[in-house]
């Protein structure tokens, strides 16, 4: 028997073992919980896993650890179109399908908001979904699943209970209004559709600080006048609560929990830091604030991993763990760490032969894992997440793909796990033969939007980014360049002809789709 032909059989066995792995999710009856947690602004490079040296990320860690870490992924360029775009399984760069709102409409106290009145401006520009759409969470109701959003808004800058439900959310507890998101002591939130008041919150903007750290900053970020309750606290009391409602031995149904924190998005604002990095000598006190939101998500990861355990329910849950976009900065400093389109001797990236650095602007914790940019650029460091896959004992432990996905392939995914089928017009493509050794390459390409304009990317590693405004394309190829520091378009005329076809189809014959997205202020519609 030829070396070859052995190669085959055993590709084709394990192709085999994944395909019945898959049966047997589906016919036992017994679908597994499912609990997507989506982190906000968080940069892989923030995480022990890829080596973050001023914090440890333990509970994170160990869904990587244990679970399937994915080192190829991307979202998209900034919060609401990647949550469209997670929730609806379709890429940010084709002619806009979603209407997005601008915030602010819900910033005002409690006794004067009037949901319906709101209701119906948000309405006229960005109706709920309609009858037949497949949403992220209506795919797990079809499914038999009981559903829940807990924590920040899933659709544009305002949305309404309407437009939260037609997603596939049978409950859902948070904010409304992408404003209000940074400020970290809401005076109230929503319960399905019921506006519900947190006593002891006090500030009508939910005490939003500065990105900038001052004297006068530092007081008023450290007054704790009328900031009683912290919103993360109240999100995974929410989770928690909600998983032991819904314990699927008692129920006898299982759950799907979508889990979007604000954190560690700023402003920065914190009421104690944390105890490992107070003493940090290397740290400001700035710094160390910021690191203290990483880990109060991260011990948000460890007491929902705590609560599967004490309700013996974690053999049969996965958790996935995943961010929005890039790294961005909340540490601005004076003479230490500037914000990511600036330099420190107050210049500015031209985006072109210049972009952000950790090291040129500062940024100690290397939020970007050593990629260039940050959020709402094409490059790298904007666009790359963590994406962590944990199953006990289904999953195996310690696995790493560099296969290419998108976070948009969740839809699918987890649509073939929990009722082995496929939701066509999506381009949303499972990777659940990945998860359990089968066959891999998802996509040929992804492609994603951006403030320069959309790029795209190969599983071989092309690159082809634009920056629309002056008319430019830029080939680099990633394996051999991280840092995107080569530019290769001399060398290879026709892969970035190639490349640049391929980028047009997809932006539905226009560039200009794969730029910044369009938002209508629902407070100036008659």
């Amino acid at each position: 028997m030829s070396k070859l032909y052995q190669y085959l059989i055993i590709v084709i066995l394990i192709a085999f073992s994944a395909c019945k792995e898959q049966e047997k999710l589906i016919k036992t009856g017994n679908k597994p919980n499912i609990i997507l947690i989506y982190a906000d602004d968080l940069g892989r490079g923030m995480l022990g896993t890829y080596g973050q040296k001023y914090l440890t990320t333990p509970n994170i860690d160990k869904l990587a650890s244990e679970g399937m870490r994915f080192n190829n992924v991307y979202g998209c360029m900034f919060c609401a179109p990647a949550r469209a775009s997670l929730i609806s399984g379709m890429h940010d760069a084709q002619q806009q399908q979603w209407s997005l709102t601008k915030g602010g409409i819900y910033i005002k106290p409690a006794n004067e908001i009037n949901l319906k009145e709101i209701s119906e401006k948000i309405h006229k520009v960005s109706k709920p979904a309609k009858e037949g759409e497949v949403f992220l969470g209506t795919v797990a109701q079809k499914a038999g699943y009981v559903t829940a959003e807990i924590g920040k808004l899933e659709w544009g800058f305002a949305t309404t209970p309407e437009r939260v439900k037609s997603h596939g959310w049978d409950y859902h507890y948070g904010f409304y209004d992408h404003k209000r998101c940074h400020g970290f002591y809401p005076p109230f939130l929503f319960e399905n559709g019921n506006l519900v008041e947190i006593p002891g919150n006090t500030h009508i903007d939910c005490a939003v600080t500065f990105e900038s750290e001052s004297e006068e900053n530092y007081k008023a970020r450290w007054n704790m006048d009328g900031k009683k309750v912290y919103s993360e606290d109240l999100f995974v009391e929410k989770a928690l609560s909600f998983i032991e409602s819904n314990n699927p031995k008692k129920t006898n149904k299982p759950f799907f929990i979508y889990y979007p924190t604000q954190l560690p998005h700023g402003p920065i604002a914190v009421s104690k830091v944390d105890a490992e990095l107070k003493n940090n000598p290397n740290l400001t006190e700035f710094e160390k604030e910021y690191a203290t939101m990483v880990k109060i998500l991260d011990n948000s990861v460890g007491q929902i991993y705590k609560k599967l355990e004490e309700l013996d329910i974690l053999d049969n849950t996965i958790i996935i763990f995943t961010g929005d976009n890039g790294h961005e900065i909340y540490t601005r400093q004076k003479g230490k760490t500037e914000h990511g389109r600036a330099t420190l001797t107050g210049g500015k990236f031209n985006d072109i032969s210049t972009k952000f650095y950790s090291e040129v602007n500062g940024d100690i914790f290397d939020g970007n894992d050593g990629m260039a940019g940050l959020k709402r650029s094409n490059w790298e460091g904007g666009v790359r997440v963590p994406l962590f896959w944990y199953w006990k004992g289904k999953i195996k432990a310690g696995s790493v793909s560099n296969e290419l996905v998108a976070n948009y392939d969740l839809l699918n995914t987890i649509s073939e796990i929990t009722n082995g089928k496929t939701v066509l017009g999506k381009d949303s493509k499972s990777y659940l033969n990945t998860l359990f050794g089968g066959e891999k390459s998802v996509h040929d390409y992804t492609v994603y939007a951006s403030k320069f304009g959309p790029a795209i990317v190969t599983k071989n590693g092309w690159k082809l980014r634009s920056l629309l405004r002056e008319n430019i394309f830029q080939l680099y190829y990633l394996p051999d360049d991280y840092r995107e520091e080569n530019v290769l378009n001399e060398q290879n005329p026709e892969k970035v002809e190639e490349l640049k076809k391929i980028l047009l189809e997809k932006c539905d014959a226009d560039f200009k789709n794969g730029g910044m997205p369009k938002f209508v202020n629902p407070e100036k519609i008659n």
